[in-house]
């Protein structure tokens, strides 16, 4: 009993550590709209990847695994529409330089 407590502890700590990694991007991305970076096949790739592994995460019991994966599938969902949105449109260099002045 102990070891399994040890065990949902360490995928919690874990999957807190994975989204709060994560985060920064997503906001970053949603508010500066700027996808161009970003590579659609990365983004591509890794939403099929996360399709594939649902089938084998829903075969286990709920618990972190099931939060970290659902984080990983919506944020790979929206970045994968952000750039299908944003992604392709090309910048002014003056819009290019505010966006480089504000980091």
């Amino acid at each position: 009993m102990m070891g399994l407590d040890l065990f949902v502890l360490a995928g919690t700590l874990s999957t807190g550590m994975f989204v709060a990694a994560a985060l920064p991007m997503l906001v970053k991305a949603v508010r500066t709209r700027e996808m161009a970076s970003y590579s659609v096949g990365n983004l591509g790739m890794s939403n099929f990847g996360n399709a594939l592994y649902s089938l084998y995460v829903f075969s286990t019991p709920p618990g972190p695994a099931w939060a970290l994966h659902a984080f990983n599938t919506v944020v790979g969902i929206l970045m994968l529409a952000g750039w299908l949105r944003y992604g392709r449109r090309s910048r002014s260099p003056r819009a290019t330089e505010r966006l480089a002045r504000q980091y």
